[in-house]
């Protein structure tokens, strides 16, 4: 077994022995660091792997850098700021064919590690989650609002979304293959990088499997790196930017059922259905207006996520993020055009009645409806040409 020295200074490793990288995350962590790496090590050198434990050091400013070298960790300086980049720096660092990680805070069941190592190597996975969900959670481990709602609905989200099986979507403590993990293509710096790491690996057909374990308290007054309405909303919105096909398609639809239905107003005029409910009337016709609006922002935000997504939009989608420039200004021109004849028309119409009793809203909301969500797409579209040039 390889057994690396408690030295003074980071230790040479030799890496055609290393089956595992221990990965830990770490910014002032000195209460809790050694406590970590010594559960971590007699773990591991139980299940006899042959490891080395890499401290990814985010800008500590207390003892957690000496720590580390004194117990025989190697230390890796990051630079870039955030849980992602501190992740990425340590995992890029490793030096195993699986790299593992888990928060230093004390609160991961880090006796697990040998189980989650064996269970990938074993099952052949491209990743292992240690789930806190199916195991035991301490009673004030994980605030409720994590437990009952962010963890489980997040969770829920990408099995639905990418086709998966979680339990623990949030679980930061995993065990990876590191070639796997160089072609995913991870670029999160935040927290968010724990839902980038499992859409990506889902995305890319990875196995992944799942262990039981669970979650302790943290060591009293310590503060916690996690905000949760701020990472959680960075959780949200990284999943559904890699969906951009669930816009896509959402949009389109609201965009053309409304419109349809607001031509069949206006060429039918309010109906009675049965006697009894009333439809295509001035409400009505409001309410079609917001959808059709809310339907163009839906296709136009898939729009944007294609362009920095790998996934590939319908054709008709394709052929409108390309079209020209010169094709965009005409139609925008002329939607502005009829745009002022609609308002000189109105305008006349009013002064005709003596600027008083001007009942023109069933039609008017028709024409509202077709201009807004053209002038919306056209401008929109022309947006994204700048964003691709900006892009080049």
């Amino acid at each position: 077994m390889f057994e690396l020295p408690c030295l003074d200074k980071s230790p040479t490793v030799d890496s055609r022995k290393l089956d595992l990288s221990f990965v830990f995350p770490c910014l002032n962590e000195e209460k809790t660091l050694s406590d970590c790496i010594r559960q971590v090590s007699e773990s591991l050198k139980k299940g006899g792997v042959n490891y080395e434990i890499v401290v990814a050091d985010n800008g500590s400013t207390d003892r957690s850098k000496e720590i580390a070298l004194s117990m025989g960790c190697r230390v890796v300086e990051v630079k870039e700021r955030g849980y992602g980049a501190a992740l990425r720096g340590g995992i890029e660092a490793g030096m195993g064919e699986y790299v593992m990680f888990a928060d230093s805070d004390s609160t991961y069941l880090y006796s697990d590690a040998a189980e989650l190592y064996e269970t990938a190597k074993d099952r052949q996975a491209d990743m292992s989650i240690a789930s806190r969900m199916t195991g035991r959670i301490e009673p004030g481990a994980m605030p409720p609002l994590h437990r009952w709602l962010g963890t489980p609905v997040l969770t829920q989200l990408i099995n639905l979304l990418f086709n998966g099986q979680l339990s623990d979507c949030n679980s930061g403590f995993r065990c990876i293959r590191k070639d796997a993990f160089k072609e995913w293509g991870i670029r999160s710096n935040g927290m968010e990088f724990a839902s980038e790491l499992l859409i990506k690996a889902l995305k890319a057909k990875a196995i992944i499997v799942e262990i039981s374990s669970g979650l302790r308290c943290g060591p009293p007054g310590r503060v916690a790196h996690l905000r949760t309405w701020r990472d959680g909303m960075r959780h949200l919105l990284f999943i559904f930017s890699e969906k951009p096909r669930l816009f896509e398609l959402t949009g389109a639809i609201a965009l053309l059922a409304s419109t349809l239905m607001q031509m069949a107003a206006f060429i039918t005029g309010p109906v009675s259905v049965m006697g009894k409910f009333h439809i295509f009337d001035v409400h009505s016709q409001a309410i079609l207006l917001l959808a059709g609006i809310l339907g163009t922002q839906l296709f136009l935000f898939s729009c944007m996520l294609y362009l920095q997504s790998d996934d590939k939009a319908l054709n008709l989608t394709r052929k409108l993020i390309n079209l020209d420039e010169g094709i965009l200004f005409f139609l925008l021109l002329s939607l502005m055009s009829v745009m002022g004849l609609v308002v000189v028309f109105v305008a006349l119409k009013w002064s005709m009645q003596g600027f008083s009793n001007l009942n023109l809203a069933n039609d008017l909301l028709f024409w509202v409806h077709t201009l807004a969500v053209g002038i919306l797409s056209a401008f929109g579209l022309l947006g994204l040409h700048v964003l691709k040039k900006a892009e080049k």
